[in-house]
């Protein structure tokens, strides 16, 4: 997979790919090009070459369609509706669905998940922390159900306590409903606890494919962030 944003190359000849059940990484300086990745699976980057693949058939849906497909986008910087309620928010997570026993029952499993979101469910998002804010993305993006959830550096700036709490809850997600997850990380050390895989981008090309212990083996993460 390319993408071009004009004469700036984000992307050149990158194949990834992320089994069932996975949690997987994709790590690298800025501008290497990580969150263009999760921008061109959900139809939000200039794809110039290549084709994204979704459970063994090309992901030809409109953007707007894509969370019908089984994919759920959780933006870098939360982004939750600050004038909404918690509940309410979770309920943008599903807009497309009919059936308020399956709404509710989304609801319900969410709210299991994060206790904290029952807890403040009739307050407004905008009275909530930066951290329960990011809880509330989560939560939003699991209302759709979703086979694969994609995370965009969903720990930036959190405080140290926080982040280690959101990590644990990304792990929870994939442990307790066995959700497939692509995360943008900037925090390595915190991000390859808790995944099975990691993909190392520098100027848009992937330089290593493999385990968290096979990052931490080498000398990659060095040669990509100082250029050694």
């Amino acid at each position: 997979m390319s993408v071009h944003y004009g004469a700036v190359v984000a992307l050149e000849d990158v194949s990834l790919g992320v089994r069932e059940g996975e949690v997987v990484a994709v790590m690298g300086p800025n501008g290497a090009g990580k969150s263009t990745v999760l921008k061109a699976i959900m139809g939000l980057a200039p794809v110039m070459g290549g084709t994204v693949y979704w459970r063994q058939e090309p992901l030809q849906a409109a953007t707007h369609e894509i969370v019908k497909e089984g994919i759920a986008f959780v933006p870098q910087g939360r982004r939750v509706f600050t004038h909404l309620t918690v509940e309410e928010n979770l309920e943008m997570g599903c807009l497309y669905l009919d059936n308020s026993s399956e709404k509710q029952r989304r609801m319900d499993s969410v709210m299991d998940l994060f206790p904290i979101l029952h807890q403040k469910r009739r307050d407004l998002a905008s009275q909530m922390s930066g951290g329960q804010q990011q809880m509330l993305a989560l939560g939003r993006g699991l209302m759709a159900s979703p086979g694969m959830l994609l995370l965009d550096e969903p720990t930036l700036g959190l405080a140290p306590i926080v982040v280690k709490e959101v990590f644990q809850k990304v792990a929870d997600i994939s442990h307790v409903l066995q959700t497939t997850i692509l995360v943008v990380e900037h925090n390595i050390k915190g991000v390859l606890n808790i995944v099975d895989r990691a993909y190392v981008l520098d100027k848009g090309r992937v330089v290593h494919d493999g385990t968290p212990q096979s990052v931490r083996d080498t000398d990659i993460l060095t040669e990509v962030f100082l250029g050694s």
